[in-house]
C-alpha cells in the first residue's frame, strides 16, 4: 500500500455537527495510526448555500476536540489551492474530457422543465430522476442551443446496463446496477462543479488513498466509480461509516445539542472526552476499553475496528465520559478550564490576581468528585465565590434550621471558638463542632446544619469542615455573623 493520504473535505453551508467530525475524527486517527498524511479541503461549490462563516467555526470545532491536519487552505501543501472554488478550471478541464469521450453531456433544461417533470412523475408514481432528453439530442439540435447561448448544466452519461462492484471497508463487497443510476449533474450553469466531479477530480490529483464518509454516499459511489474509469484513474479504496442514532435507535433531531458539535463545548464537555466518546461511536478498539487517551486511540484505530450496523448517540454515556475525564485531571487544570465559566456567570473577575485562583484551585478541590461538566461549576460554587453578605440561603434550610430555638446562640459559640483557633485546618475546626454538641447536649445535626446553612446558604455541599477550612476564619465567622443577625430579626 502506498502511503495512506486522507481528505476531510466539509462543505462550508453550515455549523459542524457531530456526524462531520465524527468522519474527521476517523480520518485524523487513521492517517495518525499509520503515519500517513491528513488533509483538509474545503468543497465550496455551493455558491447557493455557501455560508462565509462556516470554514471558520470547521476549522474552530477540529482544533477544540484536538484535531489536526497537514495540508489545507489555512497551510498550504504541495497539492494546492484547498478551496475547491479555487480548482474550477482543473473541473471544468475535465467535465470537457468527459464530454469528448461521450461519458458526459451539456443538459439545457430550465428548471421549470425539470420541476415539471419531477412533479409529473411524482404524481405518477414513478422514482424521480432526469429522463435524459438532452442526452440524446441531434448533433443540429446541440448546434442549436451552443449557437444561442442557452444556459446549460453537465451531465453524467451512466450506462444503461453492467453494474458498478467494488470493495468497500465497512460493507464488503458491492454491486450496483447502473440502470438506477440517474445521469447526475457535475457542473451547474454557474460553472462550479458538484460534488461527484469535484471531489473525484480532486481526490485523484490529491493523491488519497482512502475515502471515508457517511454510508449516505453508498449510493453515490457508482457514479464515482465510473468518473474514475472513464479518466483511466485508479479509484481509492472507499469507507463508508454507519449513521449516528439516537438512543431508541431513532433518527438524531437538528433540535438536539448533540446535533450541532460546538455545543458540546458550550455545555462544558471536555474535548479529551468528547474525542475519546465520539471515536467510539461506531469504531470498537477490539477489547472492552471505554476510557482511551488520545495516544491509545491512535495506536488502538484501523478500519477494521469500524461497525457494520448503525451507532447509537448516548448522552448520557458521554455525561459519564466526562464525569471520568474532570475526575482524572489535576486540581489546578480542571480550575483553569472552568474559569472561563465561571467568568461568564459574573463570579470571577476578567483578570483574577493570584490570590482568587490559588482559593479557586482549594474551592474546585472541594467539588471535583461531584461534577460532570464545566457547566455544573458555578451552581456548585457559586456560595464559595459570591460576597459574604450576597449569598442566598435555600428557603427550606431557613425554615428548618434557623427557626429552631437556642441556634442563634449555639451559631454565636461556635463563631466566638473558630475565632479564637490557631490552626484553621479541618480537624480542629471539627473539634469545635464537636466541643459545641456536649456543650449544648443537642444532638449533632442541630449544630452541624444551623453552621452549614449559615455558611453556604444550603443543607447539601462538601464536608462541612474541609468547606469551613476553603472558607477561611474571616469568611466563614461574616457568614455566621450575618446568619445570626438574620435569626434575631
Amino acid at each position: 500500500m502506498s502511503k495512506v493520504r486522507v481528505r476531510f473535505a466539509p462543505s462550508p453551508t453550515g455549523k459542524p455537527h457531530t456526524g462531520n467530525i465524527r468522519t474527521a475524527v476517523f480520518d485524523w486517527l487513521f492517517a495518525r495510526h499509520t503515519g500517513g498524511t491528513m488533509v483538509l479541503r474545503i468543497e465550496d461549490t455551493d455558491r447557493e448555500r455557501f455560508d462565509p462563516t462556516a470554514e471558520e467555526e470547521m476549522m474552530r470545532a477540529l482544533k477544540w476536540v484536538g484535531i489536526d491536519w497537514d495540508e489545507g487552505p489555512d497551510i498550504g501543501g504541495p497539492f494546492a489551492p484547498y478551496l475547491q472554488s479555487e480548482r474550477t478550471a482543473i473541473h471544468l478541464k475535465y467535465a470537457d474530457e468527459l464530454i469528448k469521450t461521450g461519458n458526459a453531456y451539456r443538459c439545457y433544461c430550465s428548471r421549470e422543465r425539470l420541476e415539471a417533470l419531477r412533479k409529473s412523475q411524482e404524481e405518477r408514481g414513478l422514482p424521480t430522476g432526469y429522463d435524459r432528453r438532452c442526452r440524446y439530442l441531434s448533433p443540429e439540435e446541440r448546434e442549436q442551443h451552443e449557437e444561442s447561448g442557452a444556459p446549460y448544466t453537465i451531465r453524467l452519461a451512466m450506462p444503461r446496463e453492467g453494474t458498478a462492484n467494488w470493495h468497500d471497508a465497512v460493507f464488503g463487497d458491492m454491486s450496483w446496477e447502473y440502470k438506477l443510476v440517474d445521469d447526475q449533474v457535475i457542473v451547474k450553469s454557474d460553472g462550479f462543479a458538484l460534488y461527484h466531479l469535484a471531489a473525484t477530480v480532486d481526490d485523484h490529483f490529491m493523491e488519497i488513498t482512502h475515502v471515508i464518509r457517511g454510508e449516505e454516499w453508498l449510493s453515490s459511489t457508482p457514479k464515482h466509480l465510473f468518473i474514475y474509469h472513464a479518466l483511466g484513474w485508479t479509484p481509492p479504496q472507499f469507507v463508508h461509516t454507519t449513521h449516528i442514532l439516537g438512543p431508541g435507535r431513532r433518527k438524531l433531531s437538528k433540535r438536539e445539542a448533540s446535533s450541532e458539535f460546538m455545543n458540546f463545548a458550550k455545555l462544558g464537555y471536555l474535548p479529551e472526552a468528547v474525542l475519546n466518546f465520539v471515536t467510539l461511536i461506531g469504531w470498537n478498539p477490539g477489547d472492552d476499553r471505554e476510557l482511551l487517551s488520545k495516544q491509545d486511540l491512535i495506536d488502538s484505530f484501523t478500519l477494521d475496528g469500524l461497525v457494520g450496523h448503525a451507532a447509537i448517540l448516548d448522552e448520557e454515556k458521554l455525561l459519564w465520559f466526562n464525569g471520568q475525564y474532570i475526575r482524572s485531571l489535576p486540581t489546578s487544570e480542571l480550575a483553569s478550564r472552568a474559569l472561563p465559566f465561571l467568568q461568564e456567570a459574573g463570579l470571577i473577575a476578567d483578570s483574577p490576581d493570584q490570590e482568587t485562583l490559588d482559593y479557586l484551585a482549594n474551592v474546585i478541590a472541594l467539588e471535583q468528585e461531584r461534577i460532570k461538566t464545566l457547566v455544573e461549576v458555578a451552581p456548585l460554587t457559586e456560595f464559595f465565590l459570591l460576597g459574604d453578605d450576597v449569598f442566598t440561603y435555600e428557603d427550606k434550610a431557613v425554615a428548618k434550621w434557623f427557626n429552631a430555638a437556642g441556634v442563634a446562640g449555639r451559631l454565636t459559640w461556635v463563631k466566638d471558638r473558630l475565632l479564637q483557633l490557631e490552626n484553621f485546618d479541618p480537624e480542629h475546626i471539627e473539634q469545635v463542632i464537636r466541643l459545641a454538641i456536649e456543650n449544648f447536649e443537642v444532638k449533632p445535626g442541630e449544630v452541624i446544619h444551623p453552621v452549614r446553612v449559615a455558611v453556604s446558604g444550603r443543607t447539601v455541599g462538601p464536608g462541612l469542615y474541609e468547606m469551613i477550612a476553603v472558607l477561611g476564619k474571616s469568611r466563614t465567622t461574616r457568614r455566621i455573623e450575618r446568619a445570626i443577625s438574620l435569626i434575631e430579626k
